[in-house]
């Protein structure tokens, strides 16, 4: 998968604005080969994958650690490849009319391809295997852990979870944000999370730009979220990198009936 057309330059400057141009185009192609979430297209390993591709070094590795990426932010192994394919024709067609291509699973080079899907399904059979596990970046539980929580929330007798439980879910637009400020905006929301819920709620990663917490119905929650608004806003308007953040959203979101219907919900609220 050469990089054709847009090689990186020694300046500092025109190396961003190549690297920036490359995703952009990734980016649009992708969303129109239908990537389902745009908010949660830009990871970090976007960036890794365009800086090898620009330098035209081996792109094995990168294109491994996106595909693992992606696994972990619960994107599918087809959707994965599609937005592999995207990446693909925009390399391959640099000069395409009007900055349309046409993304094709099957042109993508074997090795690649292979690398990709058995990087993908290393992480989706550890996510199947494992019950608890942390986010190495912000340090919380992922969604397995909440889901285990609950379970148990749903296993009790005689009562429903949606009684006494809801989930309150920060959410925050990371799509025109890369490298260090987007892992810095979702390491201080955390933080904020820890601080204002620090009364045994279960607090959970749900995906690269979203995380959330099982908090009892107990006449503090509107309290609660009040206090963590100004907690974010506090966290990320210290930083002038983060200011193309935008302000994070806070919603409680009511638990269904059982216990598959919200796990399900999980699922979703991580891709939104």
């Amino acid at each position: 998968m050469p990089a054709r057309g847009v090689r990186l330059e020694p300046g500092a400057g025109e190396s961003l604005r190549a690297l920036r141009a490359l995703r952009a185009r990734w980016r649009a192609a992708s969303l129109a080969a239908g990537w389902r979430f745009p908010s949660d297209w830009a990871l970090p390993e976007v960036d890794k994958v365009c800086a090898t591709l620009l330098r035209d070094a081996s792109p094995e590795i990168p294109i491994a650690g996106l595909a693992r990426a992606r696994a972990a932010a619960g994107a599918g192994l087809s959707e994965t490849l599609t937005d592999l394919a995207a990446l693909h024709a925009v390399i391959t067609t640099p000069d395409a009319a009007d900055g349309l291509v046409s993304p094709d699973v099957d042109a993508i080079p074997s090795r690649l391809l292979r690398v990709a899907a058995t990087a993908w399904a290393d992480v989706a059979m550890d996510k199947l295997g494992s019950t608890e596990v942390v986010d190495p970046l912000t340090g919380l539980p992922t969604a397995s852990y909440l889901r285990t929580r609950l379970r148990e929330l749903y296993g009790r007798p005689g009562r429903q979870a949606s009684e006494d439980h809801t989930l309150l879910v920060v959410s925050v637009d990371l799509s025109e944000v890369n490298g260090w400020p987007r892992l810095t905006a979702m390491i201080l929301i955390a933080e904020a999370l820890r601080v204002v819920f620090d009364g045994g709620e279960s607090i959970a990663s749900l995906g690269p730009s979203t995380v959330a917490a099982a908090v009892p119905r107990d006449g503090r929650i509107a309290n609660k979220a009040v206090l963590l608004r100004r907690a974010l806003h506090e966290r990320l308007s210290v930083d002038d990198q983060l200011e193309s953040v935008g302000a994070p959203k806070i919603k409680l979101v009511r638990l269904p009936a059982t216990h598959k219907a919200a796990c399900d919900l999980l699922q979703g609220l991580a891709r939104t």
